[in-house]
């Protein structure tokens, strides 16, 4: 620490010799105090700027001077303000939206083209939330993680599921971040709703690759979402009232101004309707975020905030499930000086389901914990370098499984499966470096650690191969157990340690376009345990250890970018190649529930991905939108090193799940007047791959069905059409209650998509038949939204 003391005070001695100065603040919203990420501070005439980190926070760094400072950031008014740069000072700005402009706003991949085509920045994606309100979605819910469907690179599993896919990665290799706690299960309903309430969300950002170096633990993307602080000016209600959910959100001022709180909750109330219906069945979800904060003064703020969710899903009195995350971030922001920012995080997250069948009388419980602690922080060092550096630590703990019988007439025995502990720590150093006025920069390294910790007893197996290959029945079984060992909590039953490096530039080819290429190492060392395609409650979280090793990816990018007509029209076109070391692969029949040898189920394989993304945009006038298309592979391999088998699919490279050949979406919405804007998107994309059967025998009078290589069809071809029209009546800019009816119909057309095609024997004929199973027809909606 003394050392990188000295190195600091050599370059401001450096600096201040040049006679070089510092402005510094942090922008906010005038209406309600809300910070601003992403706002574009420069120099006019100048290639001197910077952008506002996560919490507001901006420095610039330039030589002694007279200069014209310009805050710009989308949907706002642009401030232009003299200043005499002669010393060292700060200067905060507020800065007022667009009284008749807000709709216009749509999707921005950084906040404004000229920093896109500058900033070295790979495969980052920002919604506008404003956006996402206005777009169609299944029963009028507001749904982030949907609207994120409609970018290049992301699809999902198909209607219903959870979670999602970013260049042809799985849901578990997403790293999911509401005020910096991962949220591990982004569903509610089973998959048909996100965890995101929109009203409580101020910033969407999704890192598709060139992850920068401050993240870690999941080799796919970051989807970093931030709450909203609180208006600090004056209290203020919204929400909304839909056909099977309802929401709230209060806002407002503390501590004399000094902070602010937000309170935001949302419940659905399809049972109510079940009920009225002598239904015994039940499904709901409810979920609630808080936030607070304090300014202790300028150069200290404290933040608390928290998360909570749950989804209830019964069948009469025979089956219930709950299931949900709870996360809580307590943060401590501090400014050194003008130039160096710090945040200190303590974090909390969890997830976990319970599974009640109650004609057996017990229940199912698991569950997994994580407490984080990290510090980062960021040194604006000159206007042509900024660094960014810090640490983390994460302790888990996993509870894979537990029985408790609920009553004394129970024919189930109390279990509890082995409960693991493990520890990931990094440490990182990431720098913006502007080389010349042309190319930036930007270059970093990560170190990651992980240590699975004992406490439980591991088998052991025969020649070390907890999966065996049977070669006179062709298929793979459980390894033969030879024994135990026990592992005491003070020792390590695995380490692992990965260098993560980190790099892109910007290449300005002149004022409007740019290209850009991207590299990116990233190691994940937890593990989701599926063998379905989708994301299910059940799911079980696993950490590496001594056979399952951890993945790593290493993604390359090469990207074009330019904008048309003043900014009013931008293309996007992203090349990728992405390859994973270690990706999990499941053996034919396997079982990963209620299993403290999950390793028998498993063999570890390889994956690759590669495609070409376009996004092209129209950013303004009456009518914004967006067309989006991905042309894709996704494929994994799995042999088998040391089973003596021939692996999955005898070794050959074979379609993942989320291999989508063709992906469009378009997206567009028209202000017809003030109190009319009509919307639509339009998605169409290959199906997914699937496994059907390619021959029947017959065996004792039965028809038995023999199967290809797994993932080699696909469903058909999934297409829709959603609109929908917003209304707002008495549209006032002064008035204080503000309201407006949206109104939708999602799939139009009526097309009833496959979600699956089971294969089965018709009890009359005898015959194997498919059957093809839909979610959703055609689906109207309509809400009612409120703001004062």
């Amino acid at each position: 620490m003394k050392k990188l003391g000295l190195l600091f005070l050599f370059f401001t001695t450096l600096l201040s010799a040049q006679e070089n100065f510092t402005v510094n603040g942090s922008i906010t919203d005038a209406s309600n105090g809300e910070t601003l990420f992403g706002a574009s501070v420069f120099l006019k005439g100048t290639t001197i700027g910077a952008i506002t980190n996560e919490y507001g926070f901006y420095s610039i760094t330039a030589p002694k001077g007279t200069y014209t400072l310009i805050i710009s950031y989308v949907g706002y008014l642009d401030i232009q303000k003299e200043i005499i740069l002669n010393q060292n000072q700060k200067i905060n700005f507020e800065i007022k939206e667009y009284a008749t402009q807000l709709e216009e706003v749509v999707l921005t991949a950084d906040e404004k083209e000229h920093v896109n085509i500058r900033k070295p920045e790979m495969s980052v994606n920002k919604l506008n939330i404003k956006t996402v309100k206005r777009m169609p979605v299944v029963l009028g819910e507001v749904d982030i993680i949907k609207s994120l469907q409609m970018l290049p690179g992301v699809t999902n599993n198909g209607e219903g599921s959870g979670g999602f896919n970013v260049r042809g990665g799985a849901a578990d290799q997403n790293l999911v971040l509401l005020d910096e706690a991962i949220i591990y299960n982004t569903s509610h309903m089973l998959g048909f709703f996100s965890v995101f309430n929109a009203d409580a969300i101020k910033d969407i950002k999704l890192h598709k690759g060139g992850i920068p170096a401050k993240f870690g633990g999941r080799v796919s993307s970051v989807l970093d979402v931030r709450q909203k602080d609180g208006n600090s000016k004056r209290f203020g209600a919204s929400g909304g009232i839909g056909l099977i959910s309802s929401r709230l959100a209060l806002e407002g001022p503390m501590f004399n101004k000094k902070g602010s709180f937000l309170v935001a909750g949302r419940s659905s109330y399809v049972n109510l309707f079940l009920a009225a219906n002598n239904n015994k069945n039940r499904v709901g979800f409810y979920d609630l975020n808080l936030k607070t904060h304090y300014n202790f003064n300028e150069n200290n703020k404290l933040f608390l905030s928290g998360y909570f969710g749950r989804d209830t899903f019964k069948l009469g009195s025979s089956f219930e499930t709950t299931y949900g995350n709870a996360s809580g971030n307590l943060r401590w922001n501090h400014i050194f000086n003008e130039r160096l920012f710090s945040n200190l995080s303590l974090i909390y997250s969890r997830y976990d389901y319970d599974i009640g069948i109650k004609i057996e009388d017990f229940n199912w419980i698991s569950s997994i914990d994580n407490y984080n602690a990290k510090y980062d922080l960021k040194y604006y060092l000159s206007d042509k370098y900024k660094l960014d550096f810090g640490a983390s630590v994460i302790r888990y703990d996993f509870n894979p499984g537990a029985i408790e019988p609920t009553s004394d007439d129970s024919s189930v025995n109390a279990m509890q499966l082995d409960k693991k502990k493990a520890l990931e720590a990094g440490v990182y150093i990431n720098a913006e470096h502007k080389l010349t006025d042309k190319l930036t920069a930007q270059y970093g390294l990560r170190y990651s650690y992980f240590n699975r910790l004992g406490g439980q007893p591991l088998t052991n197996y025969a020649n070390n191969q907890p999966v065996a290959y049977n070669s006179v029945l062709g298929i793979y079984e459980r390894g033969e157990a030879i024994g135990e060992t026990n592992y005491e909590k003070g020792n390590s039953i695995a380490n692992y340690g990965n260098l993560e490096p980190r790099a892109s530039m910007a290449y300005e080819l002149n004022e409007n376009s740019s290209v850009k290429l991207g590299y990116s190492r990233v190691a994940q060392y937890i593990h989701l345990l599926s063998n379905t395609s989708s994301v299910t409650p059940l799911d079980v979280w696993t950490p590496s250890g001594k056979f399952v090793k951890p993945q790593v990816s290493d993604q390359f990018a090469l990207g074009y970018f330019r904008n048309f007509k003043d900014e009013a029209y931008s293309l996007e076109l992203e090349t990728y190649y992405k390859t994973t070391d270690n990706r999990i692969d499941y053996i034919d029949g396997s079982d990963l529930i209620g299993t403290n040898t999950i390793e028998t189920e498993i063999l570890n394989g390889e994956s690759r991905a590669y495609g070409l993304e376009v996004l092209f945009r129209k950013n303004t006038g009456k009518f914004t939108g967006w067309i989006a298309y991905t042309l894709s592979k996704s494929e994994q391999r799995t042999k088998d090193k040391n089973a003596g088998g021939p692996g999955i699919s005898n070794g050959e490279w074979y379609k993942t799940p989320y291999d989508r050949l063709h992906d469009l979406s378009i997206t567009g919405s028209y202000k017809a007047s003030d109190k009319w804007t009509f919307s639509s998107n339009f998605a169409l994309q290959s199906g997914r791959p699937v496994t059907y059967p390619n021959g029947q025998y017959q065996y004792e009078g039965l028809s038995i069905a023999s199967y290809s290589n797994r993932n080699s069809d696909r469903l058909p071809l999934y297409h829709r059409l959603d609109i929908s029209a917003t209304y707002t009546p008495n549209k006032k800019p002064n008035r204080r209650w503000k309201g407006e009816w949206v109104f939708g119909i999602y799939n139009v057309y009526n097309k009833k998509n496959a979600a699956s095609v089971s294969f089965g024997q018709n009890t009359t004929t005898g015959v194997n038949e498919a059957t093809r199973t839909a979610i959703f027809g055609m689906v109207p909606s309509a809400t009612y939204n409120f703001k004062f």
